[in-house]
């Protein structure tokens, strides 16, 4: 399904952010569906009818099962200067998470070091600094409870692949439908609940404070979540 107006929140000269469908890859992998990136580049394409195609820069990254706002470059320039804001922390990112089990603290910090299997594609979390590990931390507050259902609030400090989901798994709390980090099977929902919420920054061009939010998703869930929205 291609990306429409709907889907874009907010686009300037540089820069467009985009609210991630679930289930949409970002970059091509070898399993043949069509990526964001691509969707991105044909929208472009369209709108300004640029017969060579647009420059689309992928800035980020979010896990396929993952909905929320991502951000695309639409010049070299803003994709480098977007890069470096990323490499450096300068962003704020604000993620929201459903989970079953609630935390024992309402509010903490986590601090893990993760090691990568590509192979299986999956992050394991250890507790002690060693050769091949990476340094997590992430902070998060507990919002409220609906049905059974808990909403957590994530701010990760660091960037590292599936971080907020093994994180998150590894305090007892692992993500509404995310089989791999030890949700239970048999769950109906072929998605996981992890929603990319919110980007501060400074633009990296225009110097400007940005506050960009993804609204929550309409597929029947996410929607009940919307009370807990300033």
């Amino acid at each position: 399904m291609p990306i429409t107006d709907k889907d874009i929140i907010y686009e300037d000269n540089h820069l467009l952010a985009v609210n991630k469908r679930a289930g949409y890859l970002v970059q091509a992998d070898p399993g043949g569906d069509e990526p964001l990136e691509d969707m991105v580049n044909r929208y472009l394409t369209h709108k300004y009818q640029k017969p060579n195609g647009a420059f689309v820069g992928v800035v980020h990254r979010l896990d396929r099962p993952v909905s929320g706002l991502i951000l695309f470059a639409k010049t070299s320039k803003g994709l480098e200067r977007m890069q470096r804001l990323f490499k450096d922390r300068q962003i704020q990112k604000t993620y929201w998470a459903v989970v079953r089990t609630p935390p024992e603290s309402p509010e903490g910090k986590l601090v893990h070091w993760l090691s990568r299997d590509r192979k299986q594609n999956i992050t394991k979390a250890h507790l002690q600094e060693a050769p091949n590990r990476v340094r997590a931390e992430l902070d998060y507050r507990l919002i409220g409870e609906l049905g059974g259902y808990y909403l957590i609030e994530v701010y990760p400090v660091t960037g590292r692949t599936h971080q907020i989901r093994v994180q998150l798994a590894a305090m007892g709390c692992p993500i509404v439908g995310d089989h791999k980090y030890g949700y239970p099977r048999g769950s109906l929902r072929r998605t996981i609940c992890l929603h990319a919420k919110k980007l501060v920054f400074v633009h990296p061009i225009k110097k400007e404070p940005m506050e960009l939010k993804a609204g929550l998703p309409r597929d029947g869930f996410w929607e009940r979540f919307e009370l807990f929205e300033q």
